[in-house]
C-alpha cells in the first residue's frame, strides 16, 4: 500500500486529469469576422471576442474560442480561407460576422449573399452549427443599396433556419461617444455590449449544445 500522503496526490492528480476537457472533448467555436471582431483600433484584449473567450472560460470551460477575424476581411476572402480553418480546427459552432467590407465597396448583393451561403454550407457540411451576425451599412449608400444589402442576412437565416443577431452593434453607432473617428468601429467602451448583443443569442446554442 502506498503511504497515505501520497494516496492523497495521487488521487488529487486524478481528479485534476478528469477536470480538464481532453483533447477529444475540447469544443471550439470560431468567430469568422472582420475588422469588427478583430479588435480594429483597440488593443486585442479589449475586443469583444476575447471578452467572450473569457466569459466561455467561466461559464462554459468545455469550448474554446478561436479568432480568424481579419480586417478588411470581405465574403470572398473569407469564403476562400474557410476550408483550411474547419480542417484545422473542426469547429462546433461558427460566429459569422462578414458581409461589411462587401457593402462598403458596393458589391452587388447577390454576389454578397451567394458567398454568404457557401460560408454556410461549408460550416454545416463539416458538422458545425452557425451563428449568423448581421450588419449595417451607413445609410448614405441610400435605401435601394442598404435595405437589400441588411434584408440578406434575413432571408439567409430563414432558408438555412440559423439563430441570428440582425446587427453586431445595435444600440452603438447612434451614441457617438463609443464611435472611433471613422464613425464605423466602435471604441473599447463599447465592447461589452457587442459581447451581451452576441450573447444573447449565442448562449441559447451552448446550453442546446450542453456544456
Amino acid at each position: 500500500m502506498f503511504p497515505a500522503f501520497v494516496r492523497s496526490i495521487i488521487l488529487l492528480s486524478l481528479f485534476v486529469l478528469t477536470a480538464i476537457p481532453s483533447a477529444a472533448q475540447q469544443r471550439n467555436l470560431l468567430v469568422w469576422g472582420d475588422s469588427l471582431s478583430a479588435a480594429y483600433g483597440i488593443a486585442e484584449e479589449q475586443g469583444w471576442v476575447e471578452l467572450l473567450s473569457q466569459r466561455i472560460e467561466r461559464e462554459f470551460p468545455a469550448y474554446r474560442v478561436i479568432n480568424g477575424s481579419v480586417s478588411g476581411e470581405t465574403t470572398t476572402g473569407g469564403l476562400e480561407r474557410l476550408p483550411a480553418m474547419l480542417t484545422e480546427y473542426q469547429p462546433e459552432l461558427v460566429i459569422l460576422e462578414l458581409g461589411g467590407n462587401d457593402g462598403l465597396r458596393g458589391i452587388p448583393v447577390a454576389s454578397i449573399r451567394e458567398n454568404l451561403a457557401g460560408m454556410i454550407r461549408q460550416i454545416e457540411a463539416s458538422g458545425g452549427r452557425v451563428l449568423l451576425a448581421g450588419i449595417r451599412i451607413p445609410p448614405n449608400y441610400g435605401p435601394r443599396y442598404t435595405e437589400p444589402f441588411h434584408e440578406n442576412y434575413f432571408s439567409l437565416a430563414e432558408e438555412y433556419e440559423l439563430p441570428l443577431l440582425p446587427f453586431l452593434i445595435e444600440g452603438i453607432p447612434e451614441i457617438p461617444e463609443l464611435m472611433q473617428n471613422d464613425g464605423i468601429h466602435p471604441v473599447a467602451e463599447a465592447q461589452p455590449i457587442i459581447l451581451e448583443n452576441v450573447w444573447t443569442v449565442l448562449e441559447p446554442m451552448l446550453r442546446e449544445a450542453g456544456d
